[in-house]
């Protein structure tokens, strides 16, 4: 018989683990690092932002422990009576801030949502119709090395020459010469209000269904600031990070039924919803990770407060203020400025690649990402853009004032990118400038 000694409790390893730091020092090390890296440089990338204590706590809850393959209340696993409720307090939550019918938290990020969609909606061969990459698209919209460009046969619409944005007269004809069944609206570098009215109506012509893909600009519409495509479009995706400031994951929005049924599914027995729904599971995924789901519920709440539409009007007010500040400083931006919380700059007329100058800056404290342009000639690894966003510096407080102090600091480096000394000088006085803000997730913990 065993006895119930600490030493053998511990070899069973039943009895209360070490801290992180004790555990594993290595790991907890590079914790460290990279909150002293957030702590003192400029987050400019588009995509990403500053999580809440409260998100951060739930990410990592022991909601990480529960299996839950299936939906609340046709679990395949037992014992989730409580994450039944959270799920579908997550899905609740969801449909209010949007006003949608339908709401699947379960995709794994955006790009597994994009797929769940295809897979409900399209059958191997079928047309899609996307923006390209280099105009602003996403992978999952139609690019050839993606699934999207593999699975499916791609019709690809651009931007108008001079103007680089929309052109939804052009999109028109493409769309009646080749009648997609799918249509995506959005992007992952676009810097312009998306017309969902006027897409819903191509779309609408030409018997295919719309699908807005709001990753970027999930907090932006929740907020107000930019317009709404649930009502418009037949499905909606998103991640659940990026501008709602969320953990990593994704979600799906749709109608319950299907516009297109009798045309497209008339043997099915499934209406649109339960279509997505069985395309996320069993489909493509298995067991939601409900510490994901528990995070976004969090966030979700978040975002229903009236401070988080204070927050949308300032991300779009500073990206419009460093937009002009370099506009001012003599760079391009693609379109000229932007609607939202993106800004591309065009460096075609620049002597370095895009991927050169990102990596000038990062050295200096500044974080971008190197991003193609309309027209770019350079390979997609080097590029003659960089994409900006604002998201994260909002998150810190920072506003208009700011963004013209960051602008600064941008033409600095870019200025003299090949002197290391003007590099390290502005890594100073960046960390000096960042120290005056409060990080959320690590100065509130």
């Amino acid at each position: 018989m065993s006895n119930s000694t600490g030493g053998g409790i511990a070899e069973l390893g039943t009895c209360e683990w070490p801290p992180l730091a004790v555990a594993d020092s290595r790991v907890h090390e590079l914790l460290l690092r990279q909150e002293r890296q957030e702590r003192t440089t400029l987050k400019l990338i588009a995509s990403e932002n500053f999580a809440s204590s409260a998100v951060l706590e739930a990410t990592g809850s022991i909601f990480t422990n529960k299996y839950a393959e299936g939906y609340p209340g046709a679990r395949y696993y037992a014992g989730n009576e409580i994450v039944d409720e959270l799920e579908n307090l997550a899905m609740d939550r969801l449909k209010a801030l949007f006003g949608c019918e339908h709401a699947n938290v379960q995709p794994y990020s955006g790009s597994p949502a994009n797929q769940a969609v295809c897979r409900a909606l399209l059958c191997p061969g079928d047309k899609m119709m996307g923006l390209t990459l280099p105009e602003g698209g996403h992978l999952t919209h139609g690019w050839a090395v993606n699934f999207s460009g593999t699975d499916y046969q791609r019709v690809p619409y651009g931007l108008h020459e001079k103007t680089h944005q929309i052109d939804h007269d052009s999109l028109r004809e493409t769309a009646k010469r080749e009648r997609p069944k799918l249509i995506w609206v959005g992007g992952t570098a676009y810097p312009r209000i998306f017309d969902y009215e006027a897409m819903a109506e191509i779309a609408s012509e030409v018997n295919s269904y719309l699908v807005a893909d709001i990753a970027h600009i999930s907090g932006l519409v929740v907020a107000g600031v930019h317009p709404n495509p649930v009502g418009h479009c037949d499905v909606v995706t998103s991640t659940s990070h990026k501008s709602i400031r969320g953990p990593r994951g994704g979600f799906i929005l749709s109608r319950n039924e299907d516009r297109y049924q009798a045309l497209y599914h008339s043997k099915s027995k499934h209406n649109l919803a339960k279509r997505i729904d069985r395309a996320v599971f069993p489909l493509l995924q298995g067991g939601p990770h409900m510490n994901t789901i528990a995070a976004l519920a969090v966030a979700l709440h978040e975002a229903g407060n009236p401070s988080f539409r204070v927050y949308g009007q300032q991300i779009v007010n500073n990206a419009r203020a460093l937009a002009q500040a370099l506009l001012e400083r003599g760079y391009e931006l693609v379109t000229g400025g932007t609607d939202n919380h993106m800004l591309i700059l065009d460096l075609r007329e620049r002597p370095l690649s895009g991927k050169a100058y990102a990596e000038r800056l990062s050295q200096a404290g500044i974080i971008t990402n190197f991003n193609m342009v309309p027209g770019d000639r350079r390979h997609p690894a080097l590029t003659s853009g960089i994409r900006l966003g604002t998201p994260a510096v909002t998150s810190v407080g920072m506003r208009e004032a700011e963004m013209l102090q960051i602008a600064a600091f941008i033409d600095l480096v870019c200025r003299q990118p090949d002197d290391s000394d003007v590099h390290a000088r502005v890594r100073r006085d960046v960390a000096d400038f960042c120290a005056a803000f409060d990080v959320p997730g690590i100065s509130d913990r």
